[in-house]
């Protein structure tokens, strides 16, 4: 198994986790690709910085405001200086407060910036060129911050708008980390428990105790503990990405380690480095033990008096909360009836707001559920080049590494089929080709 451990001695935020992504061996390219295609404007840089003495990659999101204002200080030295400084500690310790908090007063270029509800970034997240995974986990994580803020109000989640978590920096930093993770191909991830550091900061609503509330909320039962000088450590970003990859908090578990990565936060702080360390390892699963097996929850209801839109509404929502899948299917009820039987797979732990979801949103009156067990392959995602582009490929893989299956990501290949006027199969076809080229599957696989 495929593991990712991540040490957050100095806490965790977006770019510190987009730094260590790269540091690990995740191409930054394809991470610039992502931001790119979000197309709200941004771009990614990446630099060589040291942190305590340690060589680590820093990860910034550059906005239209900010770009601007690098032109400006360009033209003065020292305003470029001053830019450059503030920049810095921003990207940290004061990382993109969540929905109504602002870290530090913003520069004039980003008092202005619109607020967005949370149906808008889902939108620009879901109508971008990417699979399906990475826009499932974005999605969930907005989810997660808008259900925190929501609460922390006690107002409506419709109602909810978003300041900084809500603009480009923030959509880019998500969507990318989700775009990593997707390439690195870790089947679970660990962390250590969280330094999230100490003292107060500066949000719209007044002076407020590290962490913010946002944050506090989306940790839950997340070990914690403060150490070092007194700053913010855990980020709203990094806290949600951490329930977006539903990290379970264990000891560094007995494993090969194959890379490491060290991200960089914005500050330098002297006998304390900003850092964030990523382990990317393989576990041995042992012949002589049965396999794993992971707790899966089956939802299920059916439903006679409900549109199909009603119903396809329902599924993405269904997703969008955490959902491993959803599907649909026509039954014969009593007394001759037709309904549609709606079955749900999650996680244990997310039976109750899912349930909950199903009953708000749809008529029925009534659902049942049950535990069971499911076994997944390990996956990985390999890029090839077709003869309209760039096609990344899905390889499921049995314990010894052996190739058990493979098939081109779909989105990807709708993207080409539909820009350059072929046939959808013929994309698949090539891409498939393209894969089997350069593969190590072994006969018969």
């Amino acid at each position: 198994m495929r593991i990712g451990y991540l040490e957050c001695f100095s806490g965790i935020s977006g770019d510190m986790l987009l730094g260590a992504l790269v540091d690990a061996g995740v191409p930054f390219d394809s991470l610039a690709e992502t931001a790119a295609a979000l197309n709200v404007g941004a771009r990614l840089e990446m630099r060589k910085v040291s942190r305590g003495g340690l060589a680590a990659t820093k990860v910034d999101v550059i906005t239209p405001e900010q770009a601007a204002d690098h032109s400006h200080a360009e033209e003065s030295p020292a305003a470029h200086a001053h830019d450059a400084h503030s920049h810095e500690a921003h990207s940290h310790e004061a990382h993109l407060h969540s929905h109504t908090h602002e870290a530090q007063p913003a520069p004039a270029a980003h008092e202005h910036a619109p607020h967005r509800h949370l149906s808008v970034i889902l939108e620009i997240i879901r109508s971008a060129p990417l699979s399906e995974t990475v826009k499932e986990r974005s999605c969930r994580a907005f989810q997660l911050l808008g259900e925190a803020e929501a609460a922390i109000h006690s107002i409506p989640i419709e109602k909810v708008h978003f300041h900084e978590v809500g603009a480009v920096d923030t959509i880019v930093d998500i969507v990318c980390t989700a775009a990593g993770v997707e390439l690195l191909g870790v089947d679970r991830w660990l962390a250590s428990p969280l330094n999230v550091g100490s003292g107060t900061v500066k949000c719209q609503h007044g002076t407020l105790p590290v962490p913010a509330p946002a944050t506090m909320a989306l940790l839950g039962d997340a070990p914690v503990y403060a150490a070092g000088p007194p700053m913010e450590r855990v980020t709203p970003t990094g806290a949600v990405v951490l329930r977006m990859l539903d990290v379970r908090y264990e000891t560094l578990p007995a494993m090969r380690v194959k890379a490491t990565g060290y991200g960089a936060g914005g500050r330098d702080t002297p006998g304390e480095p900003n850092l964030l360390r990523l382990l990317v390892g393989e576990t041995a699963e042992s012949a002589a033990q049965p396999e794993a097996a992971e707790p899966m929850a089956v939802m299920e209801t059916v439903i006679d008096d409900s549109t199909p839109q009603v119903l396809a509404y329902v599924s993405e929502r269904l997703l969008e909360a955490g959902a491993w899948d959803v599907y649909r299917t026509a039954v014969q009820m009593k007394k001759g009836r037709t309904g549609v039987q709606m079955t749900v797979l999650c996680r244990p732990n997310l039976l109750p707001a899912l349930r909950d979801l199903l009953l708000r949103e749809t008529t029925t009156i009534g659902v049942h559920w049950r535990l069971e067990n499911k076994r997944s392959l390990a996956r990985e995602f390999v890029k090839v080049q077709t003869a309209w582009g760039e096609v990344v490929i899905k390889v499921a893989r049995w314990p010894d590494g052996t190739a058990a299956n493979a098939s081109p990501e779909y989105e990807d290949c709708r993207l080409l089929a539909t820009r350059h006027s072929v046939p959808l199969k013929q994309v698949m076809q090539e891409a498939m080709r393209a894969y089997a080229a350069t593969s190590t599957m072994k006969e018969g696989i």
